[in-house]
């Protein structure tokens, strides 16, 4: 639908402010037009660049003959001959109209609007002038967008992603690529502590990137201690300037520095690829309508024809204990702190707690680890073994079978934390600078307005439930990443799932993600931990212990021997089937660089490798991962796995 107003000289600053002068008004022109579902001014002497052509309804209106309802047909460059300019008639000069003093609500403005639109009800009763005050108001009103949605049937956007991290962002760009129109929509509410960041989401603010960087620099302090031994004069003992982890430290800043070019990075390939970039905090209002707050408290009104949901999760806090909330810390501050967090106590055993406990210690800050139960859970639990065994003889302590019950501030300004230990039946307490909480991640979905729209979610877990195409219960609603329920929490499978969501929706491919136990990752604690494919107790549940053959090594990397370095639980091994293919069903590594020897293996594993195929590649020699070329003892044999020589 269009509406069609007179042309004020007092109102040409309305089109230039509001809509950038893109469309503004000649003074040639004798009517402006206002096409409130795509929020542009179109005139007379402009219909032929925007390549429409007006048809009056024959049917009359009842509103004035200066606001007449017509219908946009596309063709034609001129307007046809029979039209004539709708100038409001001297009799009826809007400037000489009556009009209340005090500018008009939105919700008045929305409901005469709405029929006027719907062909019933007379003269609006305002001035221009207050409509013009009321503008921001007006076009903001959410009903309204609606209601001009629903009788235009258009939406603003092909395609809208809630949520700036690496899911959302791989799907509006690859949107874009098919010439859709797209937009993203990213807000980071700050941590309790106040924490907050760029566009990128978890991994490249406070995830996977300031991690791995600052195990990298955990690991030089290592590789300086081994230097000597190799013939470096180094001073004894190599300490990091972690006391100076304030604004002044040269690692806290690099790191800043680093991810702060990964957001401006993001912005620049959003302007660059023509996706539109909202810094608003969005919330459903329909299934086709997104209302995004700005920091300010600003509204605007998104429409789209489909709606990714990929905001991703954020630890939780466990408010059950007394002062977890107050006085802890998560990983959303830990790489943005402004002071060395001193003493630490990480409470958790998942993966996020064991890396960064494993870097504090490298950069010889006394750290606890506190687990109440199992550490990497889902993971191969031999291979966890290992690494927390590897961990507390790097200088890692570990509270085992403890929970927490409550932390207090001391006077000095130290947290003192007491818990229970369940093996012994005590409680105990100590103090510590810092306490960090890693119990595990929450979906980020408390402020969508998802049951509005009915789009269903676990009640347990809070994720989202979704089919194998990434689609919620409600259609042309999807969601990626960690926000889905059942899917891995890694960067990697997020931005597949992602391109292949955009590719199914406008590239006309039918490929779905493939989550089945092939996906690789990497544990980065000092000696890192890569896996892909099944753990072993997984593949003993899904096909028997008699089905299936363990081979196994434990070896020593060639970096260790003259450093005189501990590689007692430098360990591989790979899950096979016993039948006559034995097919690999999961390969674990434990040693340096273990990301990088899994990825190579993984897309052997994934296209069905066996076993004999393996042991025909030919190893990179001395390497690591050479080693897993020449597994040939296994677990059944019961003979020693150490492996000697060469």
């Amino acid at each position: 639908m269009f509406l069609f107003l007179p042309k004020r000289p007092s109102l040409n600053p309305f089109c230039s402010s509001i809509w950038g002068g893109r469309e503004g008004i000649s003074q040639s022109s004798q009517v402006w037009g206002f096409f409130p579902s795509k929020r542009r001014i179109l005139t007379q002497t402009r219909f032929s660049n925007a390549a429409v052509r007006a048809r009056l309804l024959k049917k009359p209106l009842a509103a004035p003959q200066w606001l007449q309802k017509t219908e946009l047909r596309a063709g034609g460059s001129r307007l046809p001959s029979a039209l004539r300019p709708c100038r409001p008639p001297p009799s009826r000069d809007p400037a000489a109209l009556t009009h209340p003093t005090s500018p008009p609500s939105a919700q008045a403005l929305l409901g005469h609007l709405a029929g006027v639109l719907a062909g019933r009800g007379g003269p609006l009763p305002y001035s221009m002038a207050a409509l013009w005050r009321r503008r921001e108001r007006l076009l903001g009103a959410s009903g309204l967008c609606r209601t001009v949605r629903a009788l235009s049937g258009k939406n603003e956007y092909d395609l809208l992603v809630i949520g700036g991290g690496s899911g959302g962002l791989a799907c509006a760009k690859e949107a874009a690529q098919f010439g859709r129109k797209v937009a993203v929509l990213d807000y980071v509410e700050p941590s309790p502590q106040g924490t907050k960041w760029g566009l990128g989401g978890t991994c490249v603010n406070v995830g996977c990137i300031p991690k791995k960087l600052m195990h990298q620099a955990a690991l030089l302090g290592s590789a300086l201690k081994d230097a000597q031994h190799y013939g470096w004069n180094i001073a004894q003992p190599v300490h990091h300037t972690c006391f100076l982890f304030c604004d002044r430290s040269v690692m806290a800043q690099a790191v800043q520095n680093y991810v702060k070019s990964l957001n401006w990075g993001h912005r620049v390939q959003l302007q660059d690829k023509k996706v539109k970039y909202f810094n608003m905090k969005g919330s459903f209002s329909d299934p086709h309508t997104i209302c995004g707050l700005t920091k300010a408290g600003k509204e605007t009104v998104v429409t789209a024809e489909n709606i990714v949901i990929a905001t991703g999760g954020r630890p939780k806090y466990p408010t059950h204990i007394a002062g977890a909330l107050e006085y802890g810390i998560t990983s959303d501050d830990l790489f943005w702190l402004k002071e060395s967090p001193g003493k630490t106590l990480v409470v958790g055993a998942s993966y996020v707690s064991l890396e960064c406990a494993g870097f504090l210690t490298g950069l010889g800050l006394d750290t606890t680890v506190m687990m109440r139960s199992i550490p990497l859970r889902g993971f191969d639990q031999q291979m966890a073994s290992l690494v927390t065994e590897h961990m507390e003889s790097y200088g890692t302590k570990f509270l085992k079978k403890c929970f927490p019950t409550k932390v207090e501030k001391l006077e000095s300004n130290r947290l003192q934390v007491t818990w229970k230990n369940t093996d012994l039946g005590t409680e105990e307490t100590d103090s510590f600078n810092t306490v960090m909480w890693a119990v595990g991640r929450a979906p980020d979905t408390e402020t969508l307005n998802l049951e509005t729209v009915g789009v269903k979610t676990n009640s347990e877990t809070g994720k989202i439930i979704v089919d194998a195409s990434e689609a919620t219960s409600v259609p042309h609603i999807y969601a990626v990443g960690d926000i889905t329920e059942g899917r891995p929490e890694l960067t990697p499978t997020a931005i597949a799932a992602g391109k292949l969501l955009a590719r199914r929706l406008f590239g006309e491919s039918s490929e779905l993600m493939d989550y089945d136990n092939q996906v690789p990752t990497t544990v980065f604690t000092p000696l890192e931990y890569g896996c892909v494919g099944l753990s072993e107790e997984a593949a003993v549940q899904c096909y028997g212990s008699d089905n299936i053959e363990v081979y196994h090594a434990y070896y020593k990397p060639l970096e260790f021997t003259v450093a005189e370095r501990d590689a007692t639980q430098c360990y591989m091994k790979m899950v096979c089937l016993r039948e006559r293919e034995q097919r690999i069903l999961g390969l674990h590594f434990i040693g340096p660089n273990a990301g990088e020897v899994i990825q190579g293996f993984a897309l052997g594993i994934k296209c069905g490798a066996t076993y004999p195929q393996l042991m025909k590649t030919i190893g990179i020699h001395p390497t690591c991962a050479e080693e897993i070329t020449k597994l040939h003892i296994t677990k059944r044999s019961g003979l020693d796995a150490t492996v000697t020589g060469c």
